[in-house]
């Protein structure tokens, strides 16, 4: 099974740039993407529906803000919009899940943190997402969360690591959650499950890939059942649709 994910900044600019020509070609099973920066009923048009998907959307309810979409090849079970966190701050970002029989796929954009207040936003949404997966971490079910986390784990993550210690995205409370996540919770970065080189970035904050400094925001992050299912991991960096670049993972599994 391949997944491909990739955080859009507008998915109608990303069309323009050729996304939907290149997802053709890619032979993914399941595409996440993210900051969609769409309402639902702009992505009326064929080239947002793919010949042999099924097409699955949860936008922000505000104009040219975050969203997020799942097409797969199979037909989900069921659709899960948001983390149902009680306090609502869930909706700050955008969390769509697709469950299979046994696996459920999750398209996730975290929440940006530009400010004091919008920092502390997204360490509660994190807070919360934590005690989530947690929690589901004892299902008898196996989960991809594939999506802009919007936050790097270590010093390899990030270009000039020394000039961003200070940076939201790479905080020193940021890099003790994902250690948390992958040490305590036991959940699994599939691509550095397969890929240990230091300069696999993809993202740039500048707004153009290549331009400044490099970032690995961008992951899918699967269950520790999994860890022995991940065959490939890939960072594009052939394709330019937006600050990212796409995340393609093969998996040794069915849905």
């Amino acid at each position: 099974m391949r997944i491909v994910s990739l955080s859009v900044d507008g998915v109608h600019q990303a069309a323009q740039r050729g996304l939907y020509d290149w997802l053709a070609d890619q032979d993914a099973d399941i595409i996440c993407l993210q900051d969609l920066r769409s309402l639902e009923p702009e992505l009326d048009h064929p080239i947002f529906h793919p010949d042999g998907y099924y097409s699955y959307f949860f936008d922000s309810g505000t104009p040219h803000e975050n969203g997020v979409a799942i097409y797969t090849r199979a037909q989900p079970k069921a659709l899960i919009y948001g983390m149902g966190f009680a306090n609502g701050v869930d909706m700050y970002g955008r969390y769509l899940q697709a469950d299979f029989e046994r696996l459920s796929v999750g398209s996730l954009l975290a929440p940006v943190a530009t400010d004091e207040a919008s920092l502390e936003v997204k360490v509660q949404f994190f807070d919360d997402m934590q005690a989530h997966l947690a929690k589901i971490s004892r299902k008898r079910r196996d989960f991809i969360f594939c999506g802009n986390w919007g936050m790097a784990h270590r010093r390899a993550d990030v270009e000039n690591w020394q000039d961003h210690q200070d940076t939201p995205g790479f905080m020193r409370h940021e890099q003790r959650w994902l250690d948390q996540l992958f040490n305590e919770i036991g959940y699994v970065d599939a691509f550095r499950r397969i890929v240990k080189d230091a300069d696999e970035f993809s993202w740039w904050p500048s707004g153009k890939v290549g331009e400044g400094d490099g970032w690995r925001t961008d992951m899918q992050i699967v269950s520790q059942t999994l860890k022995n299912k991940i065959e490939y991991g890939a960072i594009n960096k052939n394709v330019e649709f937006s600050s990212h670049l796409p995340v393609i993972m093969d998996y040794d599994l069915e849905v």
